[in-house]
């Protein structure tokens, strides 16, 4: 231990040492590069410097990008990326990959130089999200944000996969799927939309008979009748999927229709607006009077129990209320405003645990098994109650980001005094200096025009499979999942996976990795030398070493393996083992692994087909042979 000490001790001398020579010394400029004549057309924003490979990479404020190398400072890449400034760039340890990052775009790019090719790019909402709805199956999670754009993600990935074409002209405030091929969005452009997901085209567009701004929208169950809820006018617009045609306008309320869902199993529609009810219309019946549900607050959210029996309403007092559809009866309350209070706003004269006014929920969503309620709203947090219980189960900050207003939830201590909090903006007038600092301003202006973004939760919903839900925050879009294996791994081929370690692996006897490794670098030839090195002992557990992000890919290399390999049996054992480890996910996800699963018990009919013909025509000659034997014996 005596020497571990000394060791310890002449370490934290060589840095003091290093950071005195670092603070006295003295610095001056040896050499002085431009990399433009005109300054004035282009500026560095970022840049990353590799050390080991004596690489500078450097961002511009024009969306170019240049690749140095130091000390020479000549150029070895230019390339234009887009049109807006790239706000950070990122050089990995090899010099091989470069990370963009541009802020305006939201784009996220990885470049591989030497090959010039994208090894990623993604693109977010220009100016954040908005709303969010869940595919029939869990899979594909659809996002509206305020750039007036549809994008679609994979909730197991995360990664977004296709950018509707933009045809809104204001921000998107609801989407909802009809059916798997169908998903609508509603705008603040008056119109709500139909993109066909085949296609990615804007198939059918709904208008109302008078100009107004669309803020809630709800589809049926059968994908036939799209409403959607408008500001100014108060009423509710009702269209026919397949004419488009406006077959209905409900009138009643008399403020703004905040929220709207259908009833699980009836045709009914329930609506939620500012003035403090909720409305529940039968659209199958004419001249039928709506049910009221009379509320003391604004409602703005609204949500039916799975089974249809219950609905649940949110006020801006952040009162949470439980009514029984069938005679209107308030069931019971739950005070959420303590729950999601937290959080001060950057000009707050008092702590979040006194400032709990501004906060309430502004969406919910029920549990597909009706016993747990998801909220979330004006917070960085979101709840999840026991129904029954009356209780919070249990709270999830979405945002940690310091940066946005809202995070934080004391205020600074060198700002406090005896009479409260002391700010430089917000002194006293006396004290504030009144100049005018823009030119020409005759008044008094201080030119400050920044404002930090809240961080909000605009929306939540639950997974249709009851696994995961997710949320749309000023950061994006949030997915959380109770299976481990839906951790947001973005990249799993790294540098490290290579065919040499795949077969360094093999010869180790680290079959499972050697396999995850193969499946990652997604080569045939070698997914089948891999599963072909594999003791048949050793299948179930190689097998059991897979993920569920790999099983549809390996259910699809099982099927052409099989295809024209002798060894039958050994590739029924990776089935059989395949189905008895994982089978019962498989079936819960059956949309999923449907098509890989198709293409496997196809090639299994095959060779059961092929063996049944092969084993017929065996028997027949053993039948033969056997009655010429008996005839010599007989004779």
């Amino acid at each position: 231990s005596g020497g571990n000490t000394t060791n310890k001790t002449n370490a934290q001398d060589t840095l003091t040492d290093q950071a005195h020579e670092l603070v006295k010394g003295r610095w001056g400029t040896t050499s002085r590069h431009y990399f433009s004549s005109n300054s004035n057309s282009q500026s560095v924003v970022s840049t990353s410097y590799s050390a080991a490979h004596s690489l500078l990479v450097v961002g511009f404020s024009n969306g170019l990008f240049g690749l140095y190398e130091l000390p020479s400072v000549s150029n070895i890449h230019t390339l234009s990326l887009s049109h807006s400034t790239i706000g950070t760039v990122s050089i990995n340890p090899s010099a091989e990959w470069l990370a963009f990052g541009c802020p305006k775009t939201q784009q996220l790019l990885i470049w591989e130089w030497r090959s010039e090719t994208y090894i990623l790019k993604q693109s977010g909402h220009a100016y954040g999200m908005r709303c969010l709805a869940y595919s029939l199956d869990g899979i594909v999670v659809a996002t509206g944000g305020e750039d007036g754009t549809v994008k679609m993600w994979n909730s197991h990935s995360g990664f977004c996969y296709v950018t509707l074409p933009k045809s809104h002209t204001a921000a998107v405030t609801a989407v909802e799927f009809a059916n798997s091929t169908v998903v609508l969005s509603a705008s603040l452009d008056g119109t709500v939309r139909a993109h066909d997901l085949h296609r990615y085209r804007n198939f059918k567009t709904y208008t109302s008979d008078i100009p107004c701004q669309f803020i809630s929208m709800a589809v049926d169950k059968s994908g036939e009748v799209v409403c959607a809820g408008s500001a100014e006018p108060f009423r509710v617009c009702v269209w026919s999927v397949q004419t488009g045609k406006l077959t209905d306008v409900l009138t009643g309320h008399v403020g703004p229709v905040s929220a709207l869902e259908f009833h699980p199993v009836r045709g009914t529609l329930a609506s939620a607006s500012w003035d403090g009810t909720v409305k529940v219309w039968d659209l199958y019946k004419s001249n039928s009077v709506p049910e009221t549900f009379e509320n003391s607050a604004d409602v703005v959210c609204l949500a039916f129990r799975p089974d249809g029996n219950e609905i649940c309403t949110g006020t801006i007092r952040g009162l949470l209320r439980f009514w029984n559809v069938e005679d209107g009866t308030l069931i019971c309350e739950i005070d959420g405003q303590k729950d999601i209070k937290g959080g001060r706003k950057f000009n707050d004269r008092m702590t979040a645990d006194n400032n709990s006014s501004s906060r309430y929920f502004t969406s919910i969503a029920y549990s597909a098994d009706g016993t747990c309620l998801l909220a979330g709203g004006n917070s960085k947090y979101v709840c999840i109650y026991e129904i029954s219980q009356q209780i919070l189960l249990k709270k999830f900050q979405v945002s940690f980001n310091r940066s946005l207003d809202g995070v934080l939830d004391e205020l600074n201590s060198k700002n406090l005094a005896d009479g409260g909090a002391v700010d430089d903006e917000h002194d006293s007038a006396d004290e504030n200096d009144f100049s005018p600092h823009l030119p020409g301003a005759q008044r008094a202006d201080d030119g400050s025009r920044k404002s930090r973004v809240e961080v909000l939760t605009m929306q939540v919903a639950f997974s249709p499979t009851g696994r995961e839900w997710s949320t749309v925050s000023t950061e994006g879009l949030h997915v959380y999942s109770l299976d481990d294996d839906m951790i947001f791994d973005p990249l799993a081929l790294t540098e490290a996976v290579t065919p040499a370690a795949v077969q360094t692996n093999l010869r180790e006897g680290k079959y499972g990795m050697a396999l995850l490794m193969s499946l990652h670098l997604n080569e045939f030839a070698l997914v089948k030398a891999v599963m072909e090195d594999t003791p048949y002992e050793s299948i179930g557990l190689v097998v059991k070493s897979i993920g569920r992000q790999h099983l549809g890919q390996l259910t699809q290399f099982l099927s052409k393996c099989m295809e024209d390999s002798p060894h039958v049996e050994y590739y029924l054992q990776w089935c059989l083992e395949l189905l008895q480890t994982h089978g019962v996910y498989m079936e819960k996800n059956r949309g999923k692994y449907l098509r890989s699963f198709r293409a496997l018990f196809r090639v299994v009919q095959s060779r059961y087909t092929d063996l049944k013909t092969i084993c017929d025509d065996n028997k027949y000659s053993l039948q033969f042979l056997e009655s010429q034997a008996n005839l010599l014996l007989g004779e």
